[in-house]
């Protein structure tokens, strides 16, 4: 009896293209940094590492944890529970996160406490500091995974938000088991603000296309910067706002603005809630539906909840602080299910987070 099976000629060489990409694409020892990759000035890095991933923004928000993770009671898009901080310091800025591959023979103790001498020989100190189960969550699970419990990296990056392509040094960096976690969050004094940082080490576990990194120690770190937000959404006048009514029966706006996972209504978004206010009195039988909108970062039942309670507080705005009748309003939330752009990159996520305004009658 024949014991091999014969595949067909094109399926035969399709297979071993396949293998030899996995094979080709695997994590090697780097020998330098990866392109257009560098450290932050701020910070500079632990002597003999080499820069595998790298994410530089000009703007965005950010979450430093103060305390240790834990469990919220929801779950995430992946079926984890979540576990989340009780206190966090959530700013904006400039972000860069920078993955660097340490010397081989370096602890996560040791590049950890490297980070800490720099925080404070720049004038910063620390201000939350944890190792391994201390911190909360997985402690052997980085930013991959599903159906057990989120992680210390999860709470910054999960896996289909990377860049790095698949098989790469920088994705495996960031994806693989980890063990003997060590984290420290610090603040830096800088012109016009603070400057935070978190460094978060670990060893890398994995005996598959990343074995290469087996036993190495990984450096994450984190530096947000206090940069002003480049005004490139323009406030929609009321009178524009009419005119998107007949035109497609909607509105949307990027001038209401709320600090990350709340729902209090920033004070920079006076100008566009003043426009809505002109709208509304400017058309007295006007009557319209608040939509909230998010980006899909976090999971879907929370993310509609979050965009409902956050169209709510307009509506309530709208109703206590200008006067505006309670039954020409209505509010909703919709989460990410009607994304404007890609939920895939900075530009697009920052598009999607928005709030709309239906035209009801």
């Amino acid at each position: 009896m024949e014991r091999f099976v014969r595949l067909p000629l094109m399926v035969a060489t399709a297979l071993i293209t396949v293998w030899g990409a996995h094979a080709l694409a695997d994590a090697t020892i780097p020998t330098k940094d990866i392109t257009g990759a560098k450290d932050n000035p701020l910070l500079k890095r632990y002597e003999g590492s080499l820069i595998v991933s790298y994410e530089s923004l000009a703007f965005t928000d950010f979450r430093v944890p103060l305390s240790p993770l834990v469990q919220t009671g929801k779950t995430d898009s992946m079926n984890n529970a979540v576990f989340l901080p009780k206190q966090e310091k959530q700013i904006e800025g400039g972000r860069t996160r920078i993955a660097y591959l340490v010397p081989a023979g370096r602890s996560s103790l040791e590049v950890l406490r490297n980070y800490e001498e720099e925080i404070k020989a720049r004038g910063g100190e620390v201000v939350f500091t944890c190792k391994g189960e201390e911190c909360g969550g997985d402690a052997t699970r980085s930013s991959a995974g599903g159906g057990g419990a989120t992680s210390l990296m999860m709470y910054f990056a999960v896996e289909r938000d990377l860049k790095d392509p698949n098989f790469s040094n920088g994705h495996c960096a960031l994806t693989r088991s980890i063990a003997d976690q060590r984290f420290s969050a610090g603040r830096i004094p800088q012109s016009g603000g603070e400057a935070y940082v978190t460094v978060h080490t670990y060893q890398l576990l994995d005996d598959l296309y990343c074995k290469a990194f087996n036993g190495r120690t990984i450096a994450v770190v984190h530096v947000v910067e206090p940069t002003p937000r480049e005004q490139k959404m323009v406030l929609v006048k009321a009178e524009e706002m009419a005119r998107s009514f007949s035109a497609t029966g909607k509105v949307a706006l990027y001038g209401i603005f709320f600090d990350h996972d709340k729902t209090e209504i920033k004070p920079e978004s006076a100008p566009a809630i003043a426009e809505i206010v002109t709208l509304m009195k400017a058309n007295p039988q006007l009557s319209v539906l608040v939509v909230g909108h998010t980006d899909r970062v976090g999971g879907f039942d929370y993310n509609v909840d979050l965009s409902r309670r956050r169209a709510h507080a307009v509506v309530a705005a709208l109703v206590s602080r200008h006067g505006i009748a309670a039954g020409r309003l209505k509010s909703n939330g919709v989460g990410m299910s009607a994304p404007a752009a890609s939920n895939y990159t900075e530009d697009g996520r920052a598009k999607n987070r928005r709030v709309e305004l239906v035209k009801l009658n």
